[in-house]
């Protein structure tokens, strides 16, 4: 676990459905995945989490806790938390094959603001995949739209819908580069910064 600053965590864990399969076809998205906490003083907010290390457990405990999804199949470990934390959840809709959303959830789509703050913008493969844009903190959560495979982040072709190109996700990511970018939050990668955002969207 690393506090990236004061009420902005991060830590990485092994995907809780990972599995040997997986490692052998050779899937992007794995083992380790990222998951994150803002705290607002009120609320702890969990983003596409995995179980949090125990001092963010503990927070949890003494704020109210609520679950962010930056897509649909991002549950990770969310369905344990909010049985143990009894935490409210927030997702973008299931898909069109109904994957993801397994538990109860408040719906919301790109361009919606949160209660607690936070803003959607469009990613990948709207309404399915978003990013939030945490204004306290400086910080925007990318989802599966861009991971980082070991050389930055990057917006990866092979994850495009189909029918949409690149170019048409990098326009559609222009509105971040005239945020207050401070943090870059990967949930497939460690967390990174401004330049690494600029770069991607090159």
């Amino acid at each position: 676990m690393r506090e990236l600053r004061p009420g902005l965590w991060w830590w990485s864990k092994v995907h809780p459905e990972w599995s040997a399969e997986d490692g052998a076809a050779g899937r992007d998205w794995g083992p380790e995945v990222s998951s994150y906490a803002v705290d607002d003083g009120v609320r702890l907010l969990l983003i596409d989490p995995t179980t949090p290390p125990e001092p963010i457990l503990d927070l949890a405990r003494d704020r109210v806790p609520v679950i962010v999804l930056t897509c649909p199949w991002h549950e990770r470990n969310a369905p344990h938390l909010v049985e143990e934390l009894g935490a409210a959840v927030y997702a973008p809709p299931p898909d069109d094959g109904g994957k993801g959303i397994r538990m109860p959830a408040q719906l919301f789509e790109a361009g919606d603001r949160l209660p607690f703050g936070v803003e959607a913008f469009p990613g990948r493969e709207p309404p399915y995949d978003v990013l939030l844009w945490i204004e306290s903190h400086g910080a925007v959560a990318i989802g599966d739209t861009m991971i980082d495979r070991g050389e930055g982040i990057e917006i990866v072709d092979s994850w495009l819908a189909e029918g949409v190109t690149r170019e048409q996700v990098v326009e559609g990511l222009q509105p971040l580069l005239a945020l207050r970018v401070e943090f870059v939050l990967p949930t497939h990668g460690e967390p990174t910064d401004r330049a690494a955002l600029e770069r991607a969207l090159s």
